[in-house]
């Protein structure tokens, strides 16, 4: 296994499956640390690896999959959630002896339901979940720093060598993430509550707006700091957003309920014209927000 506790973390070769702003943005972090030998990249658009080649976030690029993880110490799973089980049942049979394989998926519980059973003897797994991001995707997106300050979520099996979830935790640290290990339905929930939500609210404010046909003229031109603001996050990839959606069904719905409450609250409030109750909505919230800051 590439490294140990006690020396300096140095992965000789790490294989990068999906070299868009989340695997990009690691390798950069990566190299940039001295932490890594050769970054294979791997994915199906060849323009989006030939663009990260040309940007020094990969040294080569690798269409077979197979070809790709052969000799890797670390492959990192990093495309849309619903296809993570697929890749990571091509990749575990070809992997060497000792290797890891760990992702950056959104959801934990589905994608180790699907991936754990695969995974050979010898062949470590890693899941994880580094909570960073912006809108923007492609390998052209990628930046060193995008994980500094930032946490990184990472959720054991049974299975999962001590030694290897030392090495995946490094990698992060390294990377500027703090890292922080957590049990799998944990994960989901939070996650469903600080991210996924924000994401279909945003989605749905957009849509909401845009349908709005009380003016022939599309009143989204108007949008102003505040709307672009809000919904920034609704220019993330909606492939992606979908697969969170349906892989993370159960808690993201108990969240968008606990969200209609509060917003049917806000409604009547407003419907009544309650100018005191109103008050105490918007001081709360904004007591919360200004906390976390």
């Amino acid at each position: 296994m590439a490294g140990s506790s006690q020396d300096k973390l140095f992965i000789p070769r790490l294989a990068v499956i999906g070299v868009g702003l989340i695997g990009g943005s690691l390798a950069l972090a990566l190299k940039q640390a001295g932490a890594v030998g050769e970054v294979v990249g791997i994915g199906r658009g060849l323009a989006n690896l030939e663009t990260a080649l040309r940007l020094g976030v990969i040294d080569r690029i690798e269409s077979d999959t197979v070809a790709g993880v052969a000799d890797a110490d670390l492959v990192f799973l990093a495309t849309p959630v619903l296809s993570l089980a697929a890749v990571a049942a091509r990749v575990l049979p070809a992997m060497k002896p000792g290797a890891i394989l760990t992702d950056g998926g959104s959801v934990k519980g589905a994608v180790i339901e699907a991936i754990a059973p695969l995974v050979p003897a010898g062949i470590h797994f890693v899941p994880g979940h580094p909570i960073a991001g912006t809108e923007k995707s492609g390998a052209e997106a990628a930046f060193p720093t995008l994980y500094q300050g930032r946490r990184c979520i990472l959720t054991p099996t049974a299975a999962t060598d001590p030694d290897a979830l030392d090495l995946v935790r490094r990698v992060w640290e390294v990377a500027g993430s703090e890292v922080v290990v957590m049990g799998v339905e944990k994960h989901d929930r939070v996650l469903a509550a600080i991210s996924h939500l924000p994401h279909m609210v945003a989605y749905a404010l957009v849509n909401a707006v845009g349908a709005y046909d009380r003016y022939q003229e599309n009143i989204l031109e108007y949008s102003a700091g505040g709307f672009r603001d809000f919904t920034r996050i609704a220019s993330s990839d909606p492939t992606m957003w979908r697969d969170i959606a349906v892989t993370n069904r159960e808690a993201l719905l108990e969240m968008i309920e606990q969200f209609e409450t509060h917003l049917a609250e806000l409604k009547e409030d407003i419907r009544r014209s309650d100018a005191e109750r109103l008050y105490e909505f918007f001081l709360r919230s904004k007591q919360s927000r200004d906390a976390i800051l």
